[in-house]
């Protein structure tokens, strides 16, 4: 049976500005860390996951087999890539996958703002890493990724997060087709049209009317530029009843995509409500703090509103 994948509220709060300090339940070890060194397994005090990246010497190519063969590979878990030289980092992944059959957690792109805009990384296709180590329980990446016209099925994947400036419409419609029957977590930063976020209402729809996904407990629909109409939809969706955590954070969330979400389903039921970085008025904050007493739910990052709400993460 699939192990439970963590469910880390610090980790959900983070967005470019800073690296992993944790990813899946464990503390992130770099190689080379920063001061150049190669740490060893003997080196850190218990189980870690390992964060490999450039260290604008050696190309990353190089860091990765170097990594390898300095880990004991065929036992490692969870993986984070940093910054890769702008490396096609999922061909070397796949090109690895027979050394990491034990790989459970995986994110593909740790790369901060003041290393690469999101919006300059290029990730490829992410369906060849879900077939690479179909294992996987967590895949999260950051940068503009694509699926190329062809779903995926796997059993074990329970959570996966897609970090974009600009999610296009064709990879939330082929996601929707893939077979993810215990798929748990979902988050995806959706993004502004400039850099390809193209993506729809009725693009969601498969996902917010229940169809797909029969597992799925959390969804994060962030980073939306349209975050109202996004609030509206959620509200009216079958899919809100079965959640037990829901994030529209990250996007232009006015008091009416707010008057949406208090007006729909109840969300009471939800754990947590993750709205931080909005442009809400301390009236409707307070409205919705009164309205769900027993949800956690993250308003920070209060925003002025003005004539052109923001998203947080774009170029």
């Amino acid at each position: 049976m699939v192990g439970q994948v963590p469910f880390d509220t610090e980790r959900e709060s983070m967005t470019v500005n800073e690296h992993l300090s944790h990813f899946a339940g464990l503390p992130v070890t770099d190689f080379p860390d920063e001061d150049g060194r190669r740490p060893r397994p003997a080196d850190v005090p218990g189980p870690t996951a390992w964060r490999v990246q450039y260290d604008w010497q050696t190309p990353f190519p190089e860091i990765l087999h170097e990594f390898l063969d300095t880990v004991d590979a065929a036992r490692l878990t969870h993986l984070v890539t940093g910054w890769d030289d702008s490396c096609d980092t999922i061909e070397l992944l796949v090109d690895a996958a027979d050394r990491l059959p034990a790989l459970r957690h995986l994110f593909v792109g740790d790369i901060a703002y003041w290393e690469s805009e999101i919006s300059w990384i290029g990730r490829g296709d992410i369906t060849r890493l879900v077939e690479a180590f179909p294992r996987l329980e967590t895949l999260e990446v950051r940068g503009n990724c694509d699926m190329q016209g062809r779903p995926f099925a796997s059993e074990a994947l329970r959570r996966l997060r897609l970090e974009t400036g600009g999610l296009p419409g064709r990879v939330v419609r082929n996601l929707c087709a893939c077979d993810l029957p215990n798929l748990e977590h979902l988050d995806l930063w959706l993004g502004v049209d400039d850099y390809g976020g193209d993506t729809t209402v009725a693009d969601l729809a498969p996902i917010l009317s229940g169809e797909r996904f029969p597992s799925l407990r959390h969804l994060g629909l962030e980073d939306a530029p349209r975050a109202d109409e996004i609030a509206a939809a959620v509200a009216d969706a079958p899919i809100a009843a079965r959640l037990e955590s829901l994030s529209l954070a990250l996007g232009t969330l006015t008091d009416e995509g707010a008057e949406a979400l208090l007006s729909g389903q109840p969300l009471t039921r939800l754990r947590r409500l993750d709205l931080h970085h909005h442009f809400l008025s301390d009236a409707m904050m307070e409205r919705v703090r009164q309205a769900l007493p027993g949800v956690e739910v993250n308003l920070d990052e209060q925003k002025e509103l003005d004539d052109c709400p923001y998203v947080a993460v774009s170029e």
